[in-house]
């Protein structure tokens, strides 16, 4: 990949990383679809300068997606002059409609960004539509299943599960994110108020209410880490048996084991939880605006998929229930 192409690309990413604040997985993924696409770029069309950029070969590239995928990892090391390709690291396989979308969405971002910084006049991503996607309503565990894994489980007794119990806790009855959970301190814990601070996309601050048991939990857990442990990482609320910061793959698979206990869904994930959360707010009459406060969505479209869920829970009902039905 040409460096002039590889600076654009590092100056866009900067502007994410420390003026919007984007999450380090976010960057990383806008990162990993632009490097595709340039690189796409240099063997197909050679020495092609930004502003030769046009539509069709744009769509070339979308086109090439859809047919064949492309590699899951950067082949380039952006932010290294003359960064060398490396050896693929992975198969490629083709993209279905979401992951096409998430890739116009990077680029109009940085067509966008390139306009804004004068080195555009337009973008080339004015043409550019969006396949549809097929919505598919969120799975989610049921009442019952929930109540099986908090009151009829047991965890063993022991630093591991302690810590798996309190973070599939914080998970349901909080409705947060995985980066998140992994994200609480302990200054984010108000007790006096029942309430936790959590920092969502974007640094986003939000205020989450939790009930007196679970900051009972919470408090007997920083008690009896500071009784086990020596040295813990002092910020972090949730630690490890080495008393680190827990990491993503923890996390997943810790709700992964519990949750085939109880539920035979297929996605078994810490983000079905946060589902969960939801679901259950709605099917118990919460009003749509608070559970998108307590998720911490933008727009209230990204809620009301949730309304869909309730809506086949009374369809359900009314088809058992009525003599009509």
């Amino acid at each position: 990949m040409p460096i002039t192409h590889q600076k654009l690309i590092q100056t866009f990413i900067d502007y994410l990383r420390f003026q919007k604040r984007y999450s380090e997985h976010t960057t990383e993924a806008y990162q990993n679809d632009l490097v595709a696409f340039f690189d796409y770029i240099d063997a197909q069309y050679t020495d092609t300068p930004l502003s030769d950029i046009r539509p069709f070969i744009i769509r070339s590239w979308l086109a090439k997606l859809k047919e064949t995928g492309k590699e899951l990892l950067p082949t380039v090391s952006i932010g290294e002059p003359g960064g060398k390709s490396a050896s693929p690291s992975r198969k490629t396989s083709p993209l279905g409609a979401k992951s096409i979308n998430r890739n116009i969405s990077s680029l109009k971002s940085f067509f966008k960004f390139q306009v804004k910084q004068g080195l555009l006049l337009a973008s080339p991503m004015t043409t550019i539509i969006s396949p549809k996607i097929k919505k598919r309503l969120p799975q989610f565990v049921a009442s019952t299943d929930i109540d099986t894994l908090f009151n009829h489980v047991e965890f063993p007794d022991d630093w591991e599960g302690k810590t798996h119990k309190l973070l599939l806790q914080l998970l349901y009855n909080t409705g947060m994110r995985r980066a998140e959970l992994i994200s609480l301190e302990e200054t984010h814990i108000d007790r006096s108020n029942s309430n936790i601070k959590v920092l969502g996309k974007g640094n986003k601050e939000r205020i989450l209410p939790v009930s007196r048991q679970l900051m009972s939990m919470i408090q007997d857990y920083l008690e009896c880490k500071r009784s086990r442990f020596d040295e813990f990482d002092a910020k972090a609320l949730l630690v490890n048996g080495t008393g680190k910061k827990l990491y993503p793959k923890y996390v997943h698979n810790a709700v992964t084991k519990y949750l085939a206990q109880v539920t035979t869904i297929d996605k078994k994930s810490p983000h079905i939880l946060r589902h969960t959360f939801a679901t259950h707010l709605m099917n118990n009459g919460a009003d749509l605006n608070a559970v998108k406060e307590l998720l911490g969505h933008s727009s209230l479209a990204a809620t009301q998929i949730y309304t869909h869920n309730t809506i086949e829970k009374l369809k359900d009902i009314h088809k058992k229930a009525h003599p009509k039905a």
